[in-house]
């Protein structure tokens, strides 16, 4: 099945230098894109979004629960059902038949299938890339990298039998071999957030299903079509029927997957409130859980470093994909001189362009919702109650056409104090928090004591500096002068304290680790015709006072 969107779509896109679609702005009339995009998707019937079961798009009998919506119109793309918890049992034991098939199936040939999905996955990036921007918001070049970042995952999954040797050893005791070998788990569960709809469930789908066992991705309930349409370029690429299953719903399909019994392990990614109660509710029933949750993530800026260089660097890490990552970077501490920099980044961020990410000159798009547009500026406006400084001030932004959008522009607060809202909350919006420290030592130490640890950043040119920063931070994953440090699939990503939950990260080694078990296996096979004896444990003799 082609996934083209509809050719009066493409019509109104044009080509751009880059290679990949942009469209046409149009102010009358004014284009609709849910009414576009809804029938250039076959997981959407009726504006209701289906699941994926068994390898085809299902209508669920559940009552309509949550509306999509495009956050730079608020027009209507669909709606997602609560599924039933009948639908759900169903829909798990499909897949842990599936597994008992697919376990079986070697290695190889599920990297080829992987081999696959990833060309899949190239071949309709712009497609993938229209629908986040579609129910997302951010800007196509954005929703690019989402995508982009995702394929990468599937590529390492590519050649990963290297990664799932066992050990072994001969003779450790007489005619005694041992070897010890890495085993799929069972149902594995994919919980992911609504700002990188193509991404993290790419973090798990790759990785969980090349080591053999079968998935139940549930998307955002906010973003869910990139996971459908990957779901679909899965079975085309031969992924068997059964082995990726998706799922809608919120708090009752969440509750079900925690419970269930056949759900081996569960991956979240999302916020801290949801991902302490999955991972204590998960782990109560037996399952393993990696949870990447909230982060408040600091770039500490030297006086040696380049001031041109970090101001780019902050700018672009604290408003791009308007502040909704969770590696965004939200805050800022300037030691000494160098608070005088905080009007170069001003200066700099004012030059962005808010608005639609169909509009290809925009760099800011709109947040999620309504909800998060008032949350975000409520925090704001708290701020500045507190004593904070507003260097800038995006509250209140519209964009021409665009006037029920969720827009809020480039935001900067300076002079914050560690005990204000601004600084204890997570935004999760384009807003840029300024602290102050007089030496490095009293940057790390604001640093070291902020609950999160997702992610921080130093800017230097001094190696010594760099080196006492990555040594004695306590957050795991930094960045020397990189803003947004986070690692490619052949590492892991390594949040830490209170941004993490579980004892094995995702992706890279680690996550490898997270997907499969150890099983070791002690073998006696004597060598002389003698009967097999009946050895089961090591026992003193005479010989052994």
């Amino acid at each position: 099945m082609s996934f083209r969107l509809l050719s009066i779509a493409r019509k109104q896109q044009k080509r751009s230098a880059s290679g990949f679609s942009r469209p046409v702005v149009r102010t009358s009339p004014r284009l609709h894109f849910s009414s576009l995009a809804a029938p250039a998707q076959p997981w959407l019937v009726d504006q209701a979004y289906q699941h994926f079961r068994n390898g085809e798009f299902v209508a669920s009998k559940g009552s309509p629960a949550y509306t999509v919506r495009n956050p730079a119109t608020q027009e209507t793309i669909g709606i997602v059902p609560e599924m039933t918890t009948q639908e759900f049992d169903d829909t798990v034991a499909l897949a842990n038949e599936a597994f008992h098939h697919w376990k079986l199936v070697p290695i190889q040939q599920r990297q080829r299938v992987m081999l696959k999905f990833q060309q899949a996955i190239r071949e309709n990036i712009d497609d993938l890339a229209y629908l986040i921007t579609l129910e997302n918001g951010k800007t196509l070049a954005d929703a690019r990298g989402d995508v982009f970042r995702g394929l990468e995952m599937v590529e390492s999954a590519c050649f990963m039998a290297p990664q799932m040797l066992g050990d072994s050893l001969q003779g450790i005791s007489s005619d005694m071999d041992c070897v010890s070998y890495r085993e799929p788990l069972g149902v594995v569960a994919s919980l992911n957030p609504f700002n990188f709809p193509a991404m993290c469930p790419l973090w798990s789908l790759g990785l969980c299903t090349t080591a053999g066992n079968s998935i139940l991705i549930k998307p955002s309930e906010k973003t869910p079509g990139a996971a459908l349409m990957l779901a679909q370029l899965a079975k085309e690429s031969g992924l068997p029927d059964g082995v990726l299953q998706v799922v809608h719903g919120g708090k009752r399909t969440v509750e079900n997957i925690c419970t269930h019994r056949d759900i081996r392990a569960i991956s979240f990614v999302g916020s801290s409130q949801a991902g302490e109660h999955i991972y204590n509710l998960g782990s109560q029933y037996g399952k393993r859980v990696q949870a990447n949750m909230g982060a408040k993530n600091h770039a500490v800026i030297l006086e040696d470093s380049n001031r041109a260089q970090v101001v780019k660097a902050v700018v672009g890490a604290a408003f791009g994909a308007a502040g909704q990552r969770c590696m965004a970077l939200s805050t800022v501490i300037f030691v000494g001189t160098t608070k005088e920099w905080i009007h170069d980044i001003a200066e700099e961020a004012k030059k962005l362009k808010v608005g639609s990410g169909f509009d290809s000159s925009a760099d800011v798009g709109p947040l999620i919702s309504p909800e998060s547009k008032d949350r975000v500026e409520s925090i704001i406006s708290e701020a500045v109650n507190e004593g904070a400084t507003l260097t800038l001030d995006g509250r209140g932004y519209t964009v021409e056409g665009y006037s029920n959008g969720n827009f809020v522009g480039p935001t900067i607060l300076s002079n914050v104090k560690t005990g204000n809202v601004c600084y204890t909350e997570e935004f999760f919006g384009p807003v840029l928090v300024c602290l102050e420290a007089e030496s490095l030592d009293d940057a790390m130490t604001i640093v070291n004591q902020n609950p999160y640890g997702n992610g921080c950043a130093i800017f230097t040119g001094s190696g010594a500096a760099a080196r006492k920063f990555t040594a004695g931070v306590d957050v795991g994953q930094v960045g020397v002068n990189v803003p947004i440090p986070v690692p490619l699939p052949m590492f892991s990503f390594t949040g830490s304290r209170g941004s993490f939950l579980g004892s094995l990260n995702f992706y890279g080694y680690s996550g490898i680790q997270f997907y499969t078990k150890l099983k070791t296996v002690t073998s006696n096979w004597p060598m002389e015709s003698a009967s097999l004896g009946g050895v089961a444990m090591p026992t003193f003799g005479s010989g052994g006072k």
